[in-house]
């Protein structure tokens, strides 16, 4: 029974920056690939980020490349969202998700959810 707690979310101003994080229970945190997505009212549920379980290969949407960076640390059963250059549309509850399979992509693939962190960027 895998948990996942995110935390770091909050209110800012257009063009900040922002840091969220995720904890894992358990000591298979290592055996899974991570993912962060996220969900704005009234919209489907998107991917923002994956990164591989060793902590590479990132892979990017391309509304957040260049100013989202995603990093897992596995010695510390956590992942890390960094937000930078934050804007309106960012706008969302951010959700991270971990996965089995390896390569995951789309919402499926991935078994455990977090509880989500609600980001708010004002104009």
């Amino acid at each position: 029974q895998v948990q996942l707690v995110e935390s770091g979310g909050g209110l800012v101003q257009a063009g900040g920056s922002l840091r969220l994080s995720c904890a894992a229970s358990g000591r298979t945190f290592s055996s899974y690939d991570m993912g962060w997505f996220r969900q704005a009212p009234g919209k489907e549920r998107t991917i923002v980020a994956t990164i591989s379980r060793a902590g590479g290969w990132p892979y990017y949407a391309e509304s957040v490349k260049g100013r989202f960076t995603f990093s897992k640390d596995n010695a510390k059963n956590t992942v890390y969202l960094q937000m930078n250059s934050l804007k309106p549309e960012d706008t969302a509850v951010y959700y991270c998700a971990g996965s089995t399979r390896y390569s995951p992509r789309i919402t499926a693939d991935f078994e455990f959810w977090g509880q989500g962190t609600q980001v708010t960027v004002s104009s």
